[in-house]
């Protein structure tokens, strides 16, 4: 939480007007010099100017948000009415395991002791956007989720795997975000010289696979599907080459649950 630092009011005392002698016989009084309205204090202390902070709910999504995160507890291991039981068991994504990921300074985050976490509703929409791309990507607006849980897996592998689900007022909403985030992997491109390359392995209308890669680190397959007023991205670390297939597969899985009260 950010402390909010009040500026100290300097009052300025009001100078006279000195205005010309009246001409003989004009009778005309002069006018009283303008005041200048001094604040009430109270105990011989100087007033301390009214600030009003900013409580106007963030709109854009493709905009970072103006207070990140801050690990200074523990989060909730639900986000509002999402909870783990808006994600598929393990088993059906491919024989992985939930993971409790303990978090640190490095992470960002403090461990919960379980596999799923709430995280800033804004913040996790606008990080799970492409960044570094050498295409040029949308500038529209996208809408701003209520809320959004993360869960932590291994794959069968033992390698890293995220779901991030982020649930929106309506459907529309869930929608307009799942459309401008497309809109933006297939803008980002797969040079092989980029900061972030986005291979485009197969698309639907409520679903899509791609391959995200970052310059000197890992691959990561991506699925994302949107489910009523819910958009789920699925990422884990993979072979590219059978991505496409695991990522179809999953997609019925994550439509049965990811909305559901």
């Amino acid at each position: 939480m950010r402390s909010v630092l009040a500026a100290a009011a300097a009052v300025a005392g009001a100078g006279l007007l000195i205005g010309c002698s009246p001409a003989s016989g004009d009778n005309t009084a002069a006018s009283p010099p303008p005041t200048t309205p001094i604040p009430v204090t109270v105990g011989g202390t100087v007033p301390v100017p009214t600030v009003t902070l900013n409580t106007a709910k963030p709109t854009d999504a493709a905009q970072p948000p103006t207070d990140a995160e801050q690990a200074t507890a523990p989060p909730p291991a639900t986000a509002g009415p999402v909870s783990g039981e808006n994600l598929p068991t393990a088993d059906k994504l491919g024989g992985w395991k939930t993971y409790v990921d303990p978090g640190g300074a490095e992470e960002g985050f403090l461990g919960n002791k379980t596999w799923t976490r709430q995280r800033s509703a804004h913040q996790a929409a606008y990080e799970a956007l492409p960044v570094g791309c050498a295409g040029q990507l949308p500038k529209d607006p996208l809408p701003v989720p209520r809320h959004a849980l993360q869960a932590s897996y291994r794959t069968g592998a033992d390698k890293p795997a995220t779901a991030l689900l982020l649930r929106f007022a309506d459907a529309a909403k869930a929608t307009a975000y799942f459309s401008g985030y497309q809109s933006r992997m297939a803008a980002c491109g797969n040079p092989p010289d980029a900061q972030l390359a986005v291979q485009q392995l197969w698309s639907e209308p409520t679903a899509a696979a791609s391959v995200r890669r970052y310059a000197g680190a890992e691959s990561f397959v991506e699925t994302s599907v949107v489910q009523g007023a819910t958009v789920a991205l699925l990422a884990a670390d993979s072979d590219p080459s059978a991505g496409a297939d695991w990522a179809r597969s999953v997609v019925p899985a994550l439509k049965a649950v990811i909305d559901s009260a």
